[in-house]
């Protein structure tokens, strides 16, 4: 795609970054922040603040503390920048997830506690990459630990992604009893 051909004007730059340690009381934390930009200078809709070009319009993030089975034992939010002065209370409600295990279901249970009006919307969408950042923290971690398998035995890795696809080399390679040379039929 040629799209340096058809641009003119820079209207949104967005940052995201999410980083991963090890804490000396065996849990794990992680940082996710998301920071917005515009090339311009940026009055919000109420007119109460001025954002001159290049200043961060939002600059928020979300902390999770979780150990290795993924729960999360601690939340917490921070607010540098924010075009309203109601927006660093959005992440209050984050606090609902403590207890809860990053895994399956993870994004439909917090677009339910956290939709709408009840939390900032830029936190609440941060934290749908920061269950997978957090799975990905924890591989080398993991790694000494069994396979997660169904009842058949077969490893739950297997079709859940492009590279573990069932008919994909890296199956053949790794279980070849589960390689299946294509698709059965009715199988997506």
């Amino acid at each position: 795609m040629d799209s340096a051909a058809t641009r003119e004007e820079e209207l949104h730059w967005r940052r995201i970054d999410m980083r991963a340690w090890r804490r000396s009381d065996d849990l794990f934390e992680l940082e996710g922040r998301v920071t917005d930009r515009k090339p311009y200078d940026f009055v919000p809709a109420n007119g109460d603040k001025r954002f001159p070009a290049g200043e961060p319009v939002h600059d928020m993030g979300v902390r999770l503390v979780y150990d290795r089975d993924l729960t999360i034992h601690a939340v917490a939010t921070f607010t540098e920048a924010a075009p309203y002065d109601a927006c660093p209370d959005g992440g209050n409600a984050l606090q609902s997830l403590v207890g809860l295990r990053m895994s399956s279901g993870w994004s439909r249970e917090v677009r339910s506690r956290l939709g709408g009006e009840r939390a900032c919307t830029h936190l609440m969408e941060l934290l749908i990459p920061m269950a997978t950042t957090a799975f990905q923290s924890l591989s080398q971690v993991n790694r000494g630990r069994a396979e997660r398998v169904d009842a058949n035995g077969r490893p739950l890795k297997i079709d859940s992604c492009y590279a573990y696809g069932a008919t994909r080399e890296l199956v053949r390679v790794l279980w070849p009893q589960f390689h299946e040379k294509t698709k059965k039929q009715g199988d997506s």
